[in-house]
């Protein structure tokens, strides 16, 4: 005799949920999947597995873009590499208002989970997503209305649960595509007129449209409701028309030595026009080489200027703090660390001046506390005004010069998931939208069907 089931409606329920708390309404018809006892012990020891292989990746990613976020790009890149936010169009942007290792670790956990759905490891890629929705969440409500990485995230979370049949998210859905909607508002600007501002087309960004319509109609499905099902699954098969690109095209593109990556995007972006698509790729390499060239050029002169302060006694963690404070300018970041330096030195020399015999006052409050003197009273060495850690010495740089191989390791695992194109969010084949309209539209001819 069997005893233990697993039951299915259209997409997976799980026995440690209750019913309703997975959105099973009466009458609604269950398959129920008999499970032996030998056949369940193997389950549960290939989902502890899962599960632990899924933790250490977490770990892994966490650590591997922590030690990212603590580099400030005073070491050698080429030997170091370190992270930068940088704009749509790669520009560098400073983040005074908001936490930046947060903001890193967000945008890396994201970039883990995305390489992980273009293998269809959905189930690992959604522990990461949500490490990076967490993440996010640490980066204030003004950040995230201003940019589209977190509209993106809410959609690749919900495209997840779609994949998995994860028919017990159906709420978290719901709010999760409003916040995606919400966003995309806020960031692209009513009929996304501020897009078209900033990129000059919009034919990149429908692939997200495509996307939120799609799941939009799953979940109006899900919730009975066919009109509103139908309607947004109509507003995605006319997009899906307009992304759809000619394989001749794409050959010609191809041809001209740009990647199959390029070639989408580029024709896309322009409406499927090859000649201007050819001028449009042409020309943002040409912003890449000379982007590339100018942050070389930064990164030297950093490095050089680095070097200069320190020779005048500065540490290397207060060096790279004023340079950083004042945008790379040396005379500037050189006057900060005098004044610290003069602030500091009054601040000692007032002390020194004070008409009170602090060893007379040291005396008594021992004496009052039995010979002990309370903390308040004792005098700590003074800390440099810039660096963080008190401890720190004039020398430090915060972390050691060689990290551990295992760092190293971990450094290079997640940065083989950053991809080179800053716009490869936006690429996609189309085939995985083709399937999910298939599937949609079979769901709704069987309801129409039954209904009649």
């Amino acid at each position: 005799m069997f005893g233990h089931f697993n039951f299915a409606l259209k997409w997976f329920l799980f026995t440690e949920k209750r019913l309703d708390e997975q959105n099973v309404k009466n009458n609604s018809k269950i398959m129920v999947l008999l499970v032996s006892e030998p056949e369940r012990k193997k389950q549960m020891v290939e989902v502890e597995e899962k599960k632990r292989t899924q933790d250490q990746s977490v770990q892994r990613t966490q650590k591997g873009f922590q030690i990212l976020s603590e580099r400030d790009g005073t070491d050698d890149p080429a030997m170091t590499p370190f992270l930068e936010i940088a704009d749509q169009k790669g520009n560098p942007l400073r983040l005074c208002d908001f936490c930046p290792k947060a903001l890193i670790l967000a945008m890396g956990f994201h970039e883990k989970g995305r390489a992980l759905m273009k293998k269809k490891q959905y189930d690992a890629a959604l522990c990461h997503l949500v490490q990076a929705d967490d993440q996010f969440g640490k980066c204030g409500s003004k950040l995230l209305s201003t940019v589209d990485n977190y509209a993106v995230l809410q959609l690749d979370i919900v495209w997840c649960y779609q994949a998995l049949e994860a028919l017990f998210c159906l709420d978290d859905s719901k709010q999760r595509l409003q916040r995606a909607e919400d966003c995309f508002l806020k960031c692209y600007g009513d009929r996304q007129q501020r897009l078209m501002k900033i990129k000059g087309n919009t034919g990149r960004e429908e692939g997200l449209f495509l996307r939120l319509y799609l799941l939009q109609s799953i979940l109006a499905h899900l919730c009975d409701n066919e009109h509103q099902a139908t309607q947004k699954l109509k507003q995605a098969e006319d997009l899906y028309g307009r992304l759809c690109l000619d394989p001749g095209e794409m050959k010609e593109l191809m041809d001209l030595g740009f990647s199959e990556q390029e070639a989408r995007l580029g024709l896309r972006a322009c409406h499927g026009i090859v000649n201007k698509a050819a001028q449009k790729i042409t020309h943002r390499r040409q912003e890449r080489e000379e982007m590339k060239r100018k942050e070389s050029e930064k990164r030297r002169r950093r490095v050089e200027d680095l070097a200069i302060l320190r020779e005048l006694g500065y540490s290397k963690k207060d060096a790279a703090s004023a340079l950083n404070q004042t945008d790379g300018d040396m005379d500037g970041a050189y006057r900060m660390l005098l004044d610290s330096t003069q602030a500091e030195s009054a601040a000692r020399t007032n002390s020194i001046e004070l008409p009170i015999d602090q060893s007379r006052v040291e005396q008594e409050a021992a004496e009052d506390n039995q010979g002990v003197l309370p903390p308040e009273l004792l005098c700590p060495s003074p800390a440099s005004s810039l660096s963080e850690d008190p401890s720190t010495s004039s020398v430090s740089t915060g972390r050691t010069d060689m990290e551990a191989p295992m760092d190293v390791d971990l450094v290079n695992e997640v940065l083989e998931d950053i991809p080179l194109h800053e716009e490869d969010y936006l690429d996609m084949t189309l085939e995985e939208e083709r399937e999910v309209i298939a599937n949609i539209k079979s769901y709704l001819n069987k309801n129409c069907a039954s209904s009649s």
